[in-house]
């Protein structure tokens, strides 16, 4: 019986721990400097092509950068530049960097979101910026917050990929990109962040999987909740076909177990693509309680001993 009861205690002491851990490294302070950055004026709604998303890029590098995460393979900087055509020589650049795995390197997890938004736009004589606090400035916080936590850890056997995708706005070219420079059949599953920033219609504490009966990548995250407040639901809005419209759309079509997260209630959010997307708009404590949920029901992925199963591919990844 002691031996139990001993056995339990060092459970408790360990579960105990990993939550002391992981509220003094994704703090309120720590996520709301990095929302109100990336959703400040200064950043001119990250338009594409604007002094703007450059500052929002170099931001994020530095973040990346403070952290000590690497570039990714064959990159010499957390920049990965692309064109989005072969008639536009203007440059669209992703920002990632990557924590090499131990055991299982050559299988890789993804954390993503996008950085760009809509930039300066027209119609609102009083406010002309399109800040894209939610869209998807949330979303990038929780990747930075997440790339912080898991560098902290250092226990992830698998490889761990950190990226703030450019012109999801336009047709999703960062995330196509992305997917040309690596082998899809080594992504293990891919958690695409878009807009955390309010409660969901499920209430406090929840949030929403995109595609979820496409594979068991939800019920593995919801498995490692248990015994927590927080719960992953189903999306709510099939009509809205918001597995196709994101991010997470191009790996999911080569096989990968490729999900969007998010809170947003879609269906009546009246600052959605406008000038009202703002930082005061925003429930600061729904995004960190969302991203610490995201970092929590993830570590089985992250250490290899859960592998989700994969999705019915669309396209041929030679294509």
């Amino acid at each position: 019986m002691r031996k139990i009861c001993f056995a339990l205690l060092i459970v408790l002491s360990a579960q105990l721990s990993r939550a002391q851990d992981i509220n003094k490294i994704i703090t309120a302070g720590y996520v709301d400097h990095l929302i109100k950055t990336l959703s400040s004026d200064d950043m001119q709604g990250r338009g594409l092509y604007t002094p703007g998303i450059d500052k929002a890029a170099t931001f994020i590098e530095q973040q990346f950068k403070a952290i000590g995460l690497q570039p990714l393979k064959g990159e010499t900087g957390y920049r990965q530049t692309f064109y989005k055509d072969s008639t536009d020589k203007r440059p669209l650049f992703n920002v990632a960097g990557m924590i090499p795995g131990k055991s299982r390197a050559n299988e890789i997890v993804v954390f993503s979101g996008h950085y760009d938004h809509l930039g300066i736009v027209k119609g609102d004589l009083q406010d002309s910026i399109a800040n894209g606090a939610d869209d998807d400035a949330s979303g990038i916080t929780a990747v930075i917050a997440l790339a912080k936590y898991y560098k902290a850890l250092n226990n992830n056997e698998r490889t761990l990929v950190f990226i703030a995708f450019t012109a999801e706005e336009i047709g999703g070219f960062g995330s196509k990109y992305f997917s040309k420079k690596l082998d899809p059949e080594q992504v293990t599953a891919m958690f695409n962040i878009e807009m955390i920033g309010k409660e969901s219609k499920f209430g406090k504490n929840t949030a929403f999987i995109t595609g979820y009966d496409k594979s068991d990548f939800g019920k593995i995250l919801q498995k490692n909740l248990a015994g927590t407040e927080f719960t992953f639901h189903p999306d709510p809005y099939p009509q809205q076909n918001l597995f196709y419209r994101s991010d997470n759309a191009t790996l999911a079509a080569l096989g990968v177990p490729a999900h969007t997260i998010s809170t947003d209630q879609i269906d009546k959010d009246e600052f959605y693509h406008t000038v009202k997307d703002e930082y005061s708009t925003l429930d600061t404590l729904n995004i960190l309680y969302t991203i610490k949920a995201i970092a929590k029901s993830a570590i089985s992925i992250v250490k290899g001993t859960d592998t989700p199963s994969r999705i019915p591919k669309l396209v041929d990844s030679h294509e």
